[in-house]
């Protein structure tokens, strides 16, 4: 078993593009929460991931990161149980330093932005749209690294695995809602940001796959 372990392990750094990817994958979730920490100001809708963790944090009375830590713990377990693949350090990544990435730009925000900044909606129209497409982008990036999948996005996965006669598209789409329906159940908004990001982040993803693959050959990957 040990030996078995640190064959795989030694395998996973030797792919080509490691530590470029790796940092990539870091920077891209950081910047992922950056974007979101001003979504959140705007208050006009996150992704249903976001909109139920903060809701849900708000109502325990506890941060955003801590309760997405904790439940993207119990999530991995649960992945890990039902034999979920493509983990690794991304899944780590997104587990914690998104969450704690918001925290942290949540604070400062909190100490350099005047009150009733985001009172006008013009400033929420021009905060949104860069924080929008630079989230949009970011999130291109983490998953096109392919780094590792989130426990939140494998979930999905692991019931459209049981359900082979239900295209993947209709349960993860039921996957959102349901995640949406929570958040809203503990007090989240749902707005126009939420439906941007379900339109506009398959074909992004897709764009920028397109865009490395000039400068990067993840073929081996």
């Amino acid at each position: 078993m040990k030996n078995a372990f640190r064959e795989i392990y030694a395998g996973f750094f030797e792919k080509e593009h490691f530590w470029p990817r790796l940092v990539a994958t870091v920077v891209a979730v950081i910047v992922m929460g950056f974007c979101l920490s001003w979504l959140l100001l705007v208050d006009w809708g996150t992704d249903p991931c976001t909109l139920m963790n903060n809701s849900i944090s708000q109502t325990l009375g506890i941060s955003l990161g801590n309760w997405q830590a904790l439940l993207n713990t119990v999530l991995l377990v649960v992945v890990v149980i039902f034999g979920g693949r493509n983990l690794g350090f991304g899944t780590l990544a997104n587990m914690y330093l998104v969450g704690y990435s918001i925290d942290f730009f949540m604070w400062i925000w909190g100490q350099v932005l005047p009150e009733g900044l985001f009172d006008s909606w013009v400033v929420k129209v021009l905060v949104m749209v860069p924080a929008l497409v630079i989230f949009v982008f970011a999130v291109a990036v983490y998953v096109d690294m392919n780094m590792g999948t989130s426990p939140y996005d494998a979930m999905p996965m692991i019931v459209s695995q049981r359900l082979p006669k239900v295209p993947f598209k209709v349960v993860r789409m039921g996957y959102d809602a349901l995640v949406t329906v929570i958040g809203m159940l503990f007090g989240g908004s749902l707005g126009v940001v939420t439906f941007v990001m379900v339109l506009a982040l398959g074909p992004v993803i897709e764009w920028v796959s397109k865009l490395l693959s000039k400068k990067w050959d993840f073929s081996e990957i």
